[in-house]
């Protein structure tokens, strides 16, 4: 509360990192088949690079369950449930951190079965590298496809094929070659796709941290030695400024604040901004924090910002640039990747969520089912500030909520607005209700009529309820 009313103004550097020296972070998750040795690698990466502690290893020396041919058993570093010891697959997302004289990595253990296709699907999404684990007994299989597809979908632009277990097929550069082809005929469809491949061994090692010399005709890096090397991912700040307003913060009649965290961008005292959907703006007056005042913010920091006009702004509204500002529409063109049992149903209304604002919506497509990928066209109740997913992970992405259960349904990614002449799905406002929304419509409307509200009929056409 002190923040609010003292205007003391505190250096930026307060919340950075006063060393310059920082290590650099690369966010990795790993894909691909089951039983293509995902968590074995990951475990192989942090044993050879000195980053497991000596009592994990002692634990794993004791495990009962040990599938290695020879040695430890390095999957049980990441596949710490019960029941992915016992059946010897992954099935959540499991993250890991290690690092080198050169850079910090944070490794998300994805699930290869899928089944669990989904859990994978939220592990890629904050990732700037993937790596796709092939067996080289095996090739290129339907699941290697589906991940490889999935992370270019949400933003993955540098894929990393890891040829493994070539110890099992004598390190053959022609089963290598040939594997390389046909994941290569793969990326032709991935725009922007960066791809580098490279044989290996994750049980014995080879190429996963050292250069190995059964793999002479490999004239490239290790694995790690390409992850220390690769590009720096692309930083939020360096976006258009985006914030969603979490909280209106009105403590007392001489503040006004906008609680949330920056999604992208800079922030500076006296910038002009724009609320949407509403499309009001005005300048920033005060950048708030807990800790003091600041002269200008970047993502991914929270704060609340004071503005100079009085304007009513409500949690879900998104604050932008006027200069750079976002689109706004209620009819978008989406890819989703559906994550319930429950297919999609086009005559069903459910919750779409973006930022902190969440709207009703309708959808039009096929007919998703578990796991299914697909493009669906969005209609929402609301005008709906965006970017599409390519420009801006952060504001081009949202979640679809079930209306009755509350349960997370999909992932959608934001490709751009529906024009006059694609528009298939029915109007919003002619669509029918289902018997369960008329339900907890009628529900509503009579807890509100009990506080006074009055209701036309004809404001209000829901059909015979059940």
């Amino acid at each position: 509360m002190a923040a609010l009313t003292d205007n003391r103004t505190i250096a930026l550097t307060h919340f950075t990192v006063s060393n310059r020296d920082e290590k650099p972070l690369l966010r990795i998750s790993t894909a691909g088949s089951v039983d293509d040795g995902k968590s074995t690698l990951i475990g192989r990466l942090l044993f050879d690079t000195k980053t497991v502690w000596e009592d994990n290893l002692e634990e794993i020396s004791k495990s009962k369950v040990n599938r290695a041919s020879h040695g430890l058993d390095l999957s049980l570093l990441t596949d710490g449930l019960r029941a992915e010891r016992e059946q010897g697959i992954t099935i959540d997302v499991a993250y890991r951190y290690f690092s080198t004289p050169k850079r910090q990595f944070i490794v998300a253990d994805t699930p290869g079965h899928e089944q669990y296709t989904r859990n994978m699907a939220t592990g890629a999404s904050t990732c700037d590298l993937a790596i796709i684990l092939l067996d080289a007994r095996k090739g290129v299989l339907e699941q290697s496809r589906r991940h490889s597809r999935i992370a270019w979908l949400l933003g993955v632009r540098h894929l990393v094929f890891a040829v493994n277990k070539m110890d099992l097929v004598d390190f053959s550069h022609e089963v290598f070659d040939d594997i390389r082809a046909h994941a290569t005929h793969l990326l032709s469809g991935m725009d922007g796709v960066i791809a580098d491949f490279i044989p290996l061994s994750a049980l014995d090692g080879d190429n996963v941290v050292t250069r190995s010399e059964r793999t002479s005709w490999y004239k490239g890096p290790s694995l790690l030695e390409l992850l220390e090397t690769v590009d720096p991912p692309h930083v939020a700040a360096a976006l258009p400024f985006r914030m969603s307003v979490q909280m209106v913060i009105r403590p007392h009649l001489d503040f006004r604040g906008y609680a949330g965290q920056l999604a992208s961008g800079w922030i500076r005292v006296g910038d002009p901004i724009v609320a949407l959907p509403s499309g009001k703006s005005s300048r920033v007056k005060r950048i708030v924090t807990f800790d003091g005042d600041l002269t200008e913010a970047f993502a991914p920091m929270s704060i609340t910002l004071e503005l100079e006009d009085e304007l009513d702004i409500a949690r879900g509204d998104l604050l932008a640039s006027p200069a750079t500002a976002p689109k706004v529409a209620r009819r978008l063109r989406t890819t989703l990747v559906w994550m319930s049992e429950v297919p999609l149903d086009k005559q069903k209304t459910y919750l779409l969520q973006h930022g902190t604002r969440v709207v009703p919506a309708r959808l039009n497509g096929e007919a998703l089912a578990l796991n299914g990928i697909g493009p669906v066209e969005v209609e929402t109740a609301e005008l709906l500030p965006y970017d599409t997913y390519r420009e801006n992970r952060s504001t081009g992405g949202f979640i679809l909520i079930d209306t009755i259960s509350n349960l997370t349904l999909a992932s959608g990614l934001i490709e751009g607005e529906v024009r006059e002449e694609e528009e298939t799905l029915e109007s919003f406002s002619d669509a029918p209700f289902t018997p369960a929304e008329r339900r907890k419509l009628r529900a509503l409307l009579a807890h509100m009529k009990r506080f006074g509200f009055s209701f036309d009929h004809e404001d209000f056409e829901l059909g015979e309820g059940i």
